[in-house]
């Protein structure tokens, strides 16, 4: 079992702090696994396996608790007055009442509260308004390309690792399967993805038409990394079709999927008028394997869209608010705005050997003028400072410790 280190650590600090932790992300992505390592690191610290306590809402056993306030008083029988109690509450948005639930067990002085859930419905409903200020948001990926290298710990050509890490799943899972059994990957993708619109989408809003959404998925899978909006995309898709789709039905779908966390919307941010520039966003999907299996596999074909998809995560487990950037009539891959206000700016090539296309990226920096750090990512393996601008190897970049 890969130890998902970055995250535990974040937990470690968040111990016995008076906040909530919820943890989000995809279905499947290793949120139990991450509760249950973490609970055995409690049991290590010395803590009583009685104060540990862990549901999974997800498990027949737990079907039961119909009413959130059986759960509470569930909760409370088991916890020790005079103790500090870890309560773990798994896929919790499954609870009618969830978020009652969660206010009422967090104002006990005696618990220490960790929840999780596979849709931002967690976040955008009653329980934001509720526990404004008193939750702090972990979100869960698939395997960084650090982690994926530890689960082929054999393999030392890291160059030929990240070319399969690239067009392939990093679902735990499904890295655990390409090794044992890989002609089930494709399966085991196709369940996580039919869980996840069947479950968090087409049951939860109540869908009728799953063909728009189809359409609206495939049609995004093949446009990573390119600017779209909810206009664009209805233009282009009743362009082919006889049954017609509105754009306000788009921007719904849309919602839906992020939601999901199966896409992630990236918006743009104009660096000269320093402001969110509304209606075009790019999009990027949460595991490349599952644009694999909704689409003809490609292999080896749109690196570059990949490469950015890549990128774009790992932007996202290192901090900060990502923003896609808009520089006069240029655009900047990414802009990331750290929380102490400074920010950092990322271009990414699969290649920029031929001196045309170092200078078509590199000019997506002109006229930025402030003196942040500006990065040029590629599989390229000088690593070089121009004008300022560091130009290192993508795979270097990856693994390298922070």
């Amino acid at each position: 079992m890969i130890t998902r280190e970055d995250y535990l650590k974040k937990l470690r600090l968040l111990k016995d702090q008076d906040l909530i932790k919820v943890i989000t992300g995809v279905r499947r992505c290793g949120k139990s696994t991450l509760l249950k390592t973490f609970q055995n690191e409690l049991l290590e610290l010395g803590v009583n396996s009685e104060n540990i306590i862990f549901f999974n809402f997800e498990e027949r056993e737990n079907l039961k608790f119909s009413d959130w306030t059986e759960l509470y008083d569930e909760i409370l029988s088991r916890a020790n007055l005079n103790q500090k109690n870890y309560v773990f509450l798994d896929e919790v948005q499954l609870v009618v009442g969830f978020e009652k639930l969660v206010d009422s067990l967090f104002v006990k002085n005696n618990i220490d509260l960790y929840i999780t859930g596979s849709n931002a419905y967690l976040l955008s409903s009653e329980l934001a308004t509720l526990l404004t200020g008193r939750y702090i948001a972990i979100n869960l990926h698939p395997f960084s390309f650090a982690e994926y290298t530890l689960a082929f710990s054999d393999e030392k050509n890291s160059d030929r690792l990240f070319r399969q890490f690239l067009n392939n799943s990093t679902f735990p899972e499904a890295v655990n399967l390409s090794k044992t059994a890989p002609e089930l990957v494709s399966d085991y993708l196709q369940s996580i993805y039919h869980t996840v619109i069947e479950k968090d989408i087409i049951q939860r809003h109540k869908l009728r038409n799953f063909n728009n959404l189809q359409r609206i998925i495939e049609f995004l899978f093949d446009s990573i990394g390119s600017l779209v909006s909810p206009t664009n995309i209805a233009e282009q898709l009743n362009r082919n079709s006889d049954k017609k789709i509105s754009h306000n039905t788009v921007i719904k779908l849309i919602k839906y999927l992020t939601e999901a966390y199966i896409l992630y919307a990236v918006p743009r941010y104009d660096i000269k008028g320093k402001e969110l520039l509304s209606t075009i966003e790019k999009y990027y999907v949460v595991d490349l394997g599952l644009k694999n299996i909704t689409q003809a596999n490609k292999y080896d074909a749109d690196l570059g869209h990949k490469l950015e998809n890549v990128v774009y995560f790992e932007l996202l487990r290192r901090g900060g608010k990502v923003f896609i950037g808009k520089n006069i009539d240029k655009e900047v891959d990414f802009i990331v705005q750290k929380a102490n206000n400074e920010r950092e700016y990322y271009q990414v090539a699969y290649t920029v050997n031929d001196e045309k296309t170092f200078k078509r990226e590199v000019s997506s920096f002109r006229n930025i003028k402030d003196n942040y750090p500006k990065y040029l990512l590629t599989l390229d393996y000088d690593n070089i400072t121009f004008e300022g601008i560091q130009k290192k190897n993508v795979v270097d970049w990856l693994l390298a410790v922070l």
